[in-house]
C-alpha cells in the first residue's frame, strides 16, 4: 500500500495545456494544433528568494498571489501562441504586439467589470435594501455584501462554464488536480491511474478566491462591530477595505496551505465552500488532457521523485 504524501507542487490550466510549478522549476506543456506536445520551462525567480522577509507567513500570501497573477498571465499568453489559438482565420498569426495589446485591453476591462460587480454593485444593493426597509441595518452590511459577492462569483462561473473554450480550460483544470493527486498517492503517473483520482483539490486557486471572500466578510463584520459608524463615511470605508486586501489575501493563503497539508474535520469544513465551487470550475478531463498534465508534472519533479 502506498503512503499518501504532501507536495507543494501546484498548477494552472491554460489554453490547451497546463503549467506546473515545482519546488525549483516551472514548466508548461501545451498541445499544438499538429497534435504533438510542446514542453517549455519558464524561468521565474520568486522575489522571496532575494528578500527573506517576503517569505514570512501572511506576507508570503500577498507576494505569491501577485506573482501567480503575473506569471499566470504570461503563461496563458504563451499557451495561446503555442496552441495556435492566436492565429487569425486566414491562418496568419497576428504580431506579438497586437496580441499582447488585445490581451491588455481585455485585462483592463475585466478589472473595471470586477470593481463594478464586487465593490460598487453590492454596496448599491445594500443601500437599496436599507431604503426599502426604512431603518438602519448597517450592522449587516458586510454579511450582505459578502453574500452578494459570492452569489455573483458563482453565477459568473456557471455562465461561462459551458462556453466551449472555457469548458476545455476547466477540463484541463480537472486534469491538473487528478495528476497531482496521483503523484501524492505514490502511484505511477499514467493517464489510467490519474483518471481514477478526485478532481477537487483543497489547495486550489478557486478555493483561495472563495476563502478570501469569506475572510473579508469576517474582517469587515468585525470592523462594523468595533466601529459601528465607520461605514457612514463611505470614502474612508472603501479606503479601509482596500488597505485590508493584503491581510485578507495573506490569511486566505495560509488557510489554503493548512487545508492542503492536513486532512481533518476542521480543514474539511474550511475547504468545503471552495470544493463546492470547484464542481463548477473543474470538469472531467480526457486521456489526452491527462497526458498533458503528466508531461508538465514530470518536467518539474525533483530527480529523486521522478518515476
Amino acid at each position: 500500500m502506498t503512503k499518501q504524501k504532501y507536495t507543494s507542487i501546484g498548477g494552472q490550466a491554460l489554453i490547451e495545456g497546463i503549467m506546473m510549478r515545482g519546488p525549483k522549476k516551472t514548466a508548461l506543456a501545451v498541445r499544438k494544433n499538429t497534435g504533438e506536445i510542446h514542453t517549455e520551462f519558464l524561468h521565474f525567480t520568486p522575489i522571496a528568494q532575494k528578500y527573506k522577509i517576503l517569505g514570512l507567513p501572511i506576507i508570503r500570501g500577498v507576494v505569491n498571489f501577485a506573482e501567480s497573477m503575473i506569471n499566470g498571465y504570461k503563461a496563458l499568453m504563451l499557451s495561446a501562441d503555442i496552441s495556435g489559438l492566436a492565429e487569425e482565420e486566414d491562418g496568419q498569426k497576428p504580431s506579438n504586439a497586437v496580441f499582447a495589446g488585445v490581451m491588455a485591453v481585455a485585462s483592463v476591462l475585466a478589472v473595471v467589470l470586477s470593481v463594478f460587480l464586487f465593490i460598487y454593485l453590492p454596496a448599491l444593493l445594500f443601500d437599496g435594501l436599507t431604503y426599502i426597509i426604512g431603518r438602519d441595518i448597517s450592522a449587516f452590511a458586510s454579511l450582505f455584501e459578502g453574500v452578494v459577492k459570492i452569489i455573483i462569483m458563482v453565477l459568473y462561473m456557471l455562465a461561462v462554464s459551458n462556453m466551449k473554450d472555457i469548458k476545455r480550460v476547466f477540463m484541463y483544470h480537472g486534469a491538473e488536480h487528478k495528476t497531482i493527486f496521483c503523484f501524492e498517492a505514490g502511484l505511477e503517473l499514467t493517464p489510467e491511474n490519474a483518471a481514477k483520482q478526485k478532481r477537487l483539490h483543497p489547495r486550489c486557486g478557486t478555493s483561495f478566491l472563495i476563502l478570501m471572500l469569506l475572510v473579508s466578510i469576517l474582517t469587515s463584520s468585525l470592523l462594523n462591530v468595533i466601529f459601528p459608524t465607520i461605514r457612514q463615511i463611505r470614502i474612508l470605508w472603501v479606503l479601509i477595505k482596500i488597505l485590508l486586501i493584503p491581510l485578507i489575501c495573506g490569511l486566505g493563503y495560509e488557510l489554503i496551505k493548512i487545508c492542503g497539508k492536513y486532512d481533518n474535520t476542521l480543514t474539511r469544513i474550511i475547504s468545503a465552500p471552495g470544493m463546492w465551487l470547484q464542481k463548477i470550475t473543474t470538469k472531467e478531463p480526457t486521456p489526452d488532457m491527462l497526458e498533458i498534465a503528466i508531461t508538465a508534472l514530470k518536467a518539474v519533479l525533483p530527480e529523486e521523485n521522478k518515476q
